[in-house]
């Protein structure tokens, strides 16, 4: 039995292996766009939702107003913040035109708030293309200029662009490049542009879209009540029958993700379950494959011999390939990815916590806002 079982394992390793070694020569890197001439870049407004962001925003607006683009402008919505983020925004205005605020006090019913926030700074927008970023993503001056190029140049309707990751010592940092890894696996991004394909991806760091296509497909209203709008905005903009591409940005575009452990597992309470549409089947049947395939082969070097002990070899070499070249997009050493299987617990770990959690409360919390299950359940898209 144990035999057939790692056969099973490592065949799907080796398939997995095959796609991502066609994914890499495939997927773009941002960084090595050929920019347009200024006067071939359509206008652009740049949408940020900020909600108690003081710590971080005044540093990510900053590269945004520095950025080496003809015709721009920034929005910031100041959702409900309680704390200096509507005083840094006061200031900055002064001495940045170019810098538009927009505050809400008050979050209707039936909205999740930053996707309200990114819905109201869109209908006060005034570019052809909108590009929807957090209030804590940095970008360097010609980020917006290959991105807006390849969107041209390619003829596309939706960029997603992947940050680089910025994570405070090596557990964090492995635990970003094993959900780096996973999304991958999940999203496929190197199959998006295929218009026959119903892959499709969405990045909250940054999501330009063409202005007419956002509202055309209804943009954030259409998804009101996911807090995986990121990715389903890719999703309704795939949907409608539009051209969507990816591109890695990690040399271009970067964040810190989150600055501790427990900052993580809070995170990520939010949008996890919400992955697999709030099904509790499909939550637990992805740990478990999680599990199998991924932390299996390394507790069979240790339980099993033989034929089986083999191939469990021969698994984790292959797993240990595909990780060697996610390495070098999250900054991690070949060496801290020894560590992978641990990383694998983790999150599986608070996965299922976040699933009985949701399911406990009967909703999510979200920067101090809660948002019933049963209303989020009717958003699906």
């Amino acid at each position: 039995m144990l035999f057939w079982v790692n056969l099973g394992i490592l065949i799907i390793h080796l398939l997995i292996t095959f796609e991502l070694i066609y994914a890499a020569r495939h997927l773009i890197n941002l960084r090595q766009v050929t920019p347009l001439a200024p006067s071939q870049l359509p206008s652009l407004s740049i949408i940020v939702a900020a909600r108690n962001e003081e710590e971080q925003m005044e540093a990510a607006l900053r590269s945004l107003l520095l950025i080496d683009y003809p015709e721009f402008e920034v929005i910031v919505v100041n959702d409900r913040s309680s704390d200096g983020t509507g005083n840094i925004l006061a200031q900055m205005t002064i001495n940045h035109p170019q810098l538009k605020t927009l505050t809400i006090d008050d979050l209707p019913g039936g909205w999740l708030g930053k996707n309200h926030a990114l819905w109201q700074g869109s209908r006060i927008a005034g570019g052809k293309l909108l590009l929807f970023t957090d209030a804590d993503i940095i970008m360097v001056p010609e980020t917006l200029q290959k991105a807006v190029s390849l969107l041209e140049q390619q003829q596309i309707d939706h960029l997603a662009v992947s940050p680089g990751l910025k994570m405070p010592g090596m557990l964090l940092t492995l635990l970003a490049a094993c959900f780096g890894f996973f999304f991958g696996l999940y999203t496929r991004p190197w199959k998006v542009a295929d218009p026959r394909n119903r892959c499709h991806i969405g990045v909250g760091a940054f999501n330009l879209v063409r202005t007419c296509v956002y509202r055309q497909i209804d943009g954030h209203r259409r998804i009101r009540l996911r807090p995986d709008d990121d990715l389903k905005l890719g999703k309704i903009v795939k949907d409608a029958g539009y051209r969507q591409q990816f591109a890695y940005g990690h040399e271009l575009i970067s964040v810190q993700w989150y600055g501790s452990i427990k900052e993580m597992i809070v995170g990520l309470e939010k949008n996890l379950f919400a992955g697999s549409d709030y099904r509790i089947g499909a939550t637990v049947g992805g740990i478990a494959v999680g599990l199998t395939l991924f932390v299996w082969p390394y507790v069979a070097l240790l339980l099993t011999s033989g034929l089986p002990w083999l191939l469990s070899l021969l698994s984790v070499l292959s797993l240990s390939l595909l990780l060697g070249v996610s390495a070098r997009r999250f900054n991690t050493t070949r060496r801290q990815l020894i560590g992978f299987p641990f990383a694998v617990l983790v999150l599986c770990a608070i996965s299922l916590r976040t699933m009985t959690l949701n399911l406990l409360q009967g909703g999510i919390f979200w920067r101090g806002t809660f948002y019933r299950l049963a209303e989020l359940r009717k958003n699906r898209v």
